[in-house]
């Protein structure tokens, strides 16, 4: 008897794949994206609803006025959905006709039952996307076999989401895939600002990857995600619709505005002070204002220039001051390296930002994180009281007038490759956890009252003052700072020669030994050698 071929277990890549070929050559990367994303929502709130409903009947039976009550499910972070906006009801029709129709109206529906998600989904999406029954049936599929109890995955919502953003940021263009932020970047600035509790800010959201790595922070840290709000505005479309979504299905609570908007010229959040910001803003934004435009605005009020049309590097830096409390407040973003010398008005802001005492670090990270640049990008603290204090059960030394400088680009080794379509990949270098607490470390260390715990290490960090910095012309080039060490000075020439020459006489030996052993074995079977 024949034995019975072993089934190969189905991998959480494998589906994810199929989920992007299922609609391969069919609409635009922008448009494919939200459809995927789209029915992973319809999924997971699919099954939290399903859940929670299995709940209410065993506590309540079978009783429509608790089953059918949005606040039963709404006060524990699910919302309620009615029958046709159901997992179970998209799944049972999804060889339908109009099953386009049936997903755009679910949608529609949800927004109607759950005033938070007003405006997070699109509208008539399948129904002009230009797919098939049969190409949306089986990405109906694909999505339905994304199950927690197939894949044991700690946060699974957080994995499908944080691979479908990555994805399509990687086989987009620069402005496609502007909405993604290496995972590992945020976490770096997340470990590094400890948003343990308050307010968390960021002014150029995207899809919402600080938000989620502050509440990410706080459960690897045993903290209370009670103690954390999140508010942050984004000003495309579909990026903020992305953003509500993300931030929805995992339970965040969050105030996005009522809309998307651009942060310079419609602060949604005007007054509002907050105690930590995570950001990744555009890099060198240009046009973000008019010429004369924003000049009266109180964000830029006090300052000895008003940032340049042409970048927006030191307006971001401006407007995230202006946000940050007075007496504790942080920020931890990410910025293009020209920032660090940038001449003109920039050169101004950046001197007067050292005389007020705002810049505490500046972080090169590694080259080629991105999915849409491959430079080097600088991640900045900033700090609004660098004196002694008690931060987090830690004991803060004071840092006033001190800038600790660290240079990561050496840290290139760790890379992660991703099939973006068929026969194509993006390699990119990502920061491991291990990297990451050796940099949390170091900058804890340089903070500590504990002074012999902190050293500066060449080519790697240095703490200057800024007498140090003055001298450098007020240049945040950590290689203005830390040691260089020229290797080649180390190499004794001579003896390197001599090696080398001894090396090519022992070869030059062993290839006339060689030949010589030929020329002996061709003679012994007649062959002449001349």
């Amino acid at each position: 008897m024949a034995k019975k071929a072993a089934v190969k277990e189905v991998t959480l890549e494998t589906v994810l794949w199929n989920c992007r070929v299922a609609l391969r050559g069919i609409g635009s990367t922008e448009k494919n994206r939200d459809a995927v994303i789209g029915l992973v929502f319809l999924k997971f709130a699919g099954d939290k609803f399903e859940k929670r409903r299995g709940e209410l009947v065993e506590q309540y039976g079978e009783i429509p006025e608790f089953l059918e009550k949005a606040s039963f499910y709404n006060a524990v972070n699910v919302f309620y959905l009615k029958e046709t906006a159901r997992w179970t009801y998209i799944v049972k029709h999804a060889g339908d006709n109009d099953i386009a129709v049936i997903i755009d109206q679910a949608m529609a529906d949800i927004e109607d039952s759950n005033p938070p998600l007003k405006g997070a989904l699109s509208k008539n999406l399948f129904a002009t996307l230009g797919a098939s029954k049969n190409a949306i049936k089986s990405l109906i599929d694909e999505v339905n076999n994304i199950d927690e109890k197939r894949f044991h995955e700690e946060d699974l919502i957080g994995r499908v989401y944080e691979y479908f953003l990555q994805i399509y940021a990687a086989a987009g263009t620069k402005e496609d895939g502007e909405f993604y932020t290496p995972a590992s970047a945020v976490k770096l600035i997340a470990e590094v600002i400890e948003p343990y509790g308050g307010v968390v800010y960021d002014p150029c959201c995207g899809s919402g990857g600080m938000f989620v790595q502050s509440l990410k922070f706080v459960d690897r840290h045993n903290g209370n995600r009670q103690n954390i709000s999140v508010i942050g505005q984004e000003s495309n479309p579909d990026t903020w619709r992305l953003c509500k979504m993300n931030l929805a299905i995992r339970g965040i609570s969050h105030n996005l505005g009522e809309k998307n908007a651009s942060t310079f010229t419609d602060d949604l959040h005007r007054d509002k002070k907050v105690d930590y910001i995570m950001a990744n803003p555009p890099f060198n934004l240009k046009g973000w204002r008019g010429e004369d435009e924003l000049r009266e605005d109180s964000r830029f009020q006090g300052w000895s220039a008003m940032p340049p049309v042409a970048n927006a590097n030191y307006a971001w830096i401006l407007h995230m001051i202006s946000k940050l409390d007075v007496n504790r407040g942080i920020a931890g973003f990410l910025l293009a390296n020209g920032a660090l010398n940038a001449d003109g008005a920039e050169y101004e802001l950046r001197k007067e930002l050292l005389e007020k005492d705002r810049v505490e670090a500046i972080i090169v990270l590694p080259r080629d994180m991105f999915y849409t640049t491959d430079i080097s990008v600088t991640m900045w603290v900033i700090n609004m009281n660098k004196k002694a204090q008690t931060i987090n059960g830690r004991q803060l030394r004071d840092r006033t007038q001190e800038v600790l400088f660290m240079d990561l680009r050496t840290w290139n080794e760790n890379i992660e490759e991703i099939v973006i379509d068929k026969g194509k990949r993006k390699k990119k270098t990502v920061l491991t956890d291990e990297q990451i607490v050796e940099v949390k470390k170091v900058y804890n260390n340089w903070q500590s009252v504990d002074t012999s715990s902190y050293k500066n290490v060449p080519e790697f960090c240095k703490s200057a003052t800024l007498n140090d910095i003055q001298a450098k012309d007020y240049s945040l080039a950590p290689s203005k700072y830390i040691e260089f060490i020229d290797h080649d000075l180390d190499i004794d020439y001579e003896k390197e020669m001599e090696r080398i020459q001894k090396e090519m006489r022992e070869i030059m030996k062993a290839e006339k030994e060689s030949q010589s052993m030929m020329e002996e074995a061709f003679r012994g079977i007649g062959y002449g050698i001349e």
